[in-house]
């Protein structure tokens, strides 16, 4: 699939809102930026999944740079800014781990492939 359909199927779903079984819900944005440092491939964006109270149990998104895992220091290490989240537990949510954005098709791809896992663990809960 070419890069820009997936650029512009991402673009398209911008400001969605996608209903999903049992009051499940995914809220997608996105943007075309221009490349820096931190957004090299061009794009914003947040892909998030909702549990039918609103808070947000799953996300994809670069709005901030992720610390590498680790307890060593990490200076000269390139921060990740794309990045995904999953809150497993009710008070406690992680800070993200980085996510290696390819292009608009794969982080769609990847983002609704675990839509549907967390959807299937959240349901069998």
């Amino acid at each position: 699939m070419s890069t820009n359909v997936g650029l512009e199927t991402l673009l398209d779903l911008a400001g969605s809102i996608i209903d999903q079984d049992s009051g499940y819900w995914i809220k997608i944005d996105a943007w075309v930026v221009d490349a820096t440092d931190e957004v090299p491939h061009g794009i914003r964006y947040a892909l998030t999944l909702h549990e039918p109270n609103g808070k947000r149990i799953l996300g994809y998104d670069n709005a901030h740079a992720v610390k590498p895992a680790g307890r060593f220091k990490f200076s000269g290490q390139r921060l990740s800014y794309d990045h995904r989240h999953r809150h497993r537990h009710r008070h406690a949510s992680d800070k993200g781990i980085p996510y290696t954005f390819v292009d608009a098709h794969q982080l769609l791809s990847d983002f609704f492939a675990e839509v549907d896992r967390v959807l299937v663990q959240s349901k069998l809960k």
